[in-house]
């Protein structure tokens, strides 16, 4: 990490030559310009930088589409604000003489865009912090990786690829040994970006990994996953590689995004471990109960995407029943951890989350429960694939009609928030709902 004085010096000195001014988008890409660090330091800083309204406002193709009532052909597509974060500004050893800044989202005739994922995950933290209390997170990101570079993968429809493992190495030291240099090379990188790696280790799906980061404050955990996703894709194919975090690439296990969070004092004390049953606070009760409560009309906000919900499959630990229990994996919700360590986590997310959107649903929920004292079920013991619980929506547009009838989200983030989202939800499921999938063509082709 940086400060705004280590940085002039090292633009001085022609060691930094390259800043990235970068946001996240709906989609919890990074998204933004890479300007020329003197620029920066002398215009940027002072004054800002903008860029085109509709990066807001597009769906995963970058096309514009219809019914964003904040960006659209009638207002113009004008630009906002990229306001940069100084907290944020980081080395990114994997791009020589370069380093990072995130930004927050303004308009040019002032205030916050409130659509802006960062913004929606700052509304939340701001409504805890009135309470006193803190959140701290941690996201559990997978992927797979391949042999296939990424313009190979492309040239053959992302079909046929090579898993850099071939059976599933999940713990397997064998495994990540055949991987290290690849899995070596992103773990010191992120350390240089100003991240604490935790460990690496193997997965289920073959060529399937993890590389696990600390918890911390819940914006830089969100801050630091956006950037961890880029650059391990960057780094992939630096090394000829691919790699991939979609939540559902085959039919075997997909790639989860298990994000664990727990509450602090203002003072910095862990609020959740009490005396009650279970080692709990009422505190925590509470808040479980929120998460329960508000999971399936917030479901889209850990979901967004048609494929996402291809990894809600019994037996596959993904989860399927909205239950929770200790440390067990079958729930949605699994409680962890013992004393200060005590956390919820939220099994639901896979790897193609957007973390700001998903942590501040976790948040809404968790003062849902809080805010109306919401009394706690029983927790779920033996195998949750079988219980009698309300299940995780299993499509996407189940869950956007839970999201549109939530009157507990739309109080949490607003109409504009929660209609804004809606519609990328409408419109990833008319783009499928067009689509003529592969699966279609072997069936129909020719026995049809």
């Amino acid at each position: 990490m940086l400060t705004l004085d280590e940085l002039r010096e090292l633009v001085r000195l022609g060691t930094i030559d390259t800043v990235l001014v970068a946001i996240t988008d709906m989609q919890g890409r990074l998204q933004g310009k890479r300007c020329a660090a003197g620029y920066f330091v002398d215009e940027v800083v002072p004054h800002a930088t903008e860029a085109c309204d509709y990066l807001l406002a597009v769906d995963v193709e970058m096309n514009t589409v219809d019914g964003f009532e904040m960006s659209s052909w009638s207002r113009g597509y004008g630009d906002f604000v990229l306001r940069p974060d100084l907290s944020t500004l980081r080395h990114i050893p994997w791009h020589e003489g370069t380093v990072l800044v995130l930004a927050d989202i303004e308009w040019v005739a002032g205030g916050a865009v409130p659509a802006s994922p960062r913004q929606v995950l700052r509304r939340q933290l701001d409504r805890l912090a009135e309470r006193g209390l803190a959140a701290y997170v941690g996201t559990e990101l997978e992927f797979i990786v391949f042999d296939d570079t990424y313009e190979q993968a492309w040239q053959r429809g992302y079909r046929e690829l090579a898993p850099a493992n071939q059976y599933n190495v999940d713990y397997s030291m064998l495994g990540t040994g055949r991987l290290e240099p690849l899995l070596r090379r992103i773990r010191n990188d992120m350390a240089g970006a100003g991240m604490y790696v935790e460990s690496a280790k193997g997965e289920c799906n073959p060529g399937q990994h993890e590389i696990a980061f600390r918890y911390t404050d819940a914006l830089s955990t969100c801050d630091n996953h956006s950037i961890y996703k880029t650059g391990a894709k960057e780094i992939a194919a630096q090394e000829g590689r691919s790699l991939t975090f979609m939540a559902k690439y085959n039919e075997r296990e997909g790639n989860s995004c298990h994000i664990h969070i727990s509450l602090r004092s203002a003072e910095g004390e862990p609020v959740l471990a009490g005396d009650g049953p279970g080692g709990f606070t009422k505190l925590m009760e509470h808040f479980l109960a929120g998460q329960l409560a508000c999971l399936r009309e917030l479901t889209y906000f850990f979901a967004p995407n048609i494929n996402s919900y291809k990894r809600f499959v019994p037996g596959s630990f993904a989860p399927t029943a909205v239950a929770w229990g200790t440390d067990n994996r079958t729930c949605a919700l699994r409680v962890v951890g013992h004393g200060p360590s005590l956390r919820v986590e939220n099994r639901v997310p896979g790897g193609d989350v957007n973390p700001y959107l998903a942590v501040a649903a976790l948040v809404a929920a968790g003062l849902h429960g809080i805010e109306n004292e919401l009394p706690l079920e029983e927790e779920f013991r033996g195998n949750a694939y079988g219980a009698d619980k309300p299940a995780v929506p299993s499509t996407l547009r189940e869950a956007a009609a839970a999201l549109a009838e939530s009157k507990m989200a739309r109080k949490a983030f607003g109409d504009d928030v929660v209609d804004h989202y809606l519609n990328a939800a409408r419109v990833e499921l008319a783009a499928f709902d067009s689509a003529v999938t592969d699966w279609e063509r072997v069936r129909g082709f020719e026995r049809l």
